[in-house]
């Protein structure tokens, strides 16, 4: 009971992934099922190829961590081919194990919040998708007019982008709405080797429940306004929940940019009526960019701490170069992480990246002598072009 408990809190809603690549043996097949805290692994293949190694293979590639499961049971069994060869059939079954370390998903202080929702029945739809890209909020820095302002500026410029959203129902058929959380929604303790420790005002945890909390504004803010509306955050480095020495990482996705958005879609699994319209994703294991489709633009995000500043095309074409990534296809590329406005094309593809929620960064100021201008990017995007673009600020 305790295991399953777990398995049902540390579940995260992945983004949409590519079929994998079929193998040319048409006498190879395999078959996967997970039902929580087990699962089983078919592997029908040539005599001593569909050992135990192959099945825990299996698994990984279906986004499993194959050092979470345990094996419980195994059976073998022989078969023969069309041209008459024996082939062997293995069967292998496995129970989750709990991983030390993982810590339960804080989500009681949203409950109360998203049960008292009430539905709206008439959502919009059509076939536009309006898009809402923020970022960099950086909740906890003292810099600027502090976290007070940041927290203020991120729920007036949602509300305005709602606002802006009503008024271009009236010029476009808008039935899917995407909310897109690019990352260092906190200031957090690990950046910088943690030299920023003292000029951050919050805990750790206040600044985390701040950023499930202002996603849980956007969630019943935006939920009314159309029949389909999406969710999805990539990690930033702030995010970053461990470092070791400064520099080593646990996961990729090990990120509390990430986890506060699947806190929200944990809550808001508990009131479906309200809310099950609505998909949240994040990056699968170890990854780091999110693909969803709006209104038939395929739409990647990242963070943008995976390039040089300017760099974002030349990173988006190695990506694309992998056969097995989703980059290839993307039409638009969001990301965050240098804090001002920037939109650029490349033929077809565009890039958007919103300004910083924070006011200031008092280094680059003393550096540099310019101060923010935050706030969040709106757009309108229909079967991969993305034309119209405003940036929405609080005042």
């Amino acid at each position: 009971m305790a295991s399953t408990l777990l398995q049902e809190l540390l579940n995260k809603p992945v983004g949409p992934q590519l079929a994998a690549t079929k193998t040319n043996d048409e006498y190879f097949t395999r078959q996967i099922e997970i039902s929580g805290d087990t699962a089983s692994v078919t592997v029908r293949a040539e005599p001593g190829q569909g050992d135990e190694t192959t099945a825990r293979a299996l698994l990984r590639a279906q986004g499993e961590d194959p050092d979470e499961w345990e094996a419980t049971g195994f059976k073998t069994g022989e078969w023969t081919t069309p041209n008459g060869a024996t082939g062997e059939s293995s069967r292998y079954t496995f129970r989750r194990v709990a991983s030390p370390g993982r810590l339960r998903v804080p989500v009681d202080e949203l409950l109360a919040g998203v049960q008292d929702h009430r539905p709206t029945f008439d959502r919009p739809d059509g076939d536009h998708g309006f898009l809402v890209v923020l970022g960099d909020m950086q909740f906890g820095k003292i810099d600027g007019d502090g976290p007070e302002g940041a927290l203020a500026r991120t729920i007036a410029c949602l509300d305005r982008a709602a606002d802006r959203l009503l008024a271009y129902h009236a010029l476009f058929d808008i039935g899917h709405v995407h909310i897109a959380w690019m990352g260092d929604h906190i200031e957090g303790f690990v950046s910088q080797s943690g030299s920023n420790v003292w000029r951050t005002q919050l805990t750790l945890n206040e600044q985390i429940r701040l950023t499930r909390r202002v996603m849980l504004h956007a969630l019943k803010l935006f939920s009314p306004l159309a029949v389909k509306v999406t969710m999805a955050a990539v990690p930033g480095n702030h995010g970053e929940a461990v470092r070791f020495s400064g520099k080593g990482i646990t996961r990729y996705d090990d990120s509390h940019d990430t986890e506060s958005l699947i806190a929200v879609a944990d809550a808001a699994s508990l009131n479906p009526e309200a809310f099950g319209h609505v998909r949240f994703y994040v990056p699968d294991t170890d990854e780091l960019t999110v693909l969803a489709e709006v209104a038939g633009t395929r739409v990647a995000h990242a963070h943008g701490h995976a390039w040089r500043p300017g760099k974002h095309f030349e990173w988006w074409r190695g990506q694309a170069f992998d056969k097995q990534s989703a980059m290839h296809g993307a039409d638009l590329l969001l990301a965050g992480h240098l804090h001002h406005e920037f939109v650029d094309t490349d033929g077809a593809r565009t890039f958007i990246q919103p300004p910083a929620m924070e006011s200031e960064s008092t280094w680059w100021r003393h550096a540099k002598g310019t101060i923010g201008a935050p706030g969040l990017v709106i757009a309108i995007t229909k079967n991969g072009i993305t034309d119209l673009k405003e940036v929405v600020r609080a005042a």
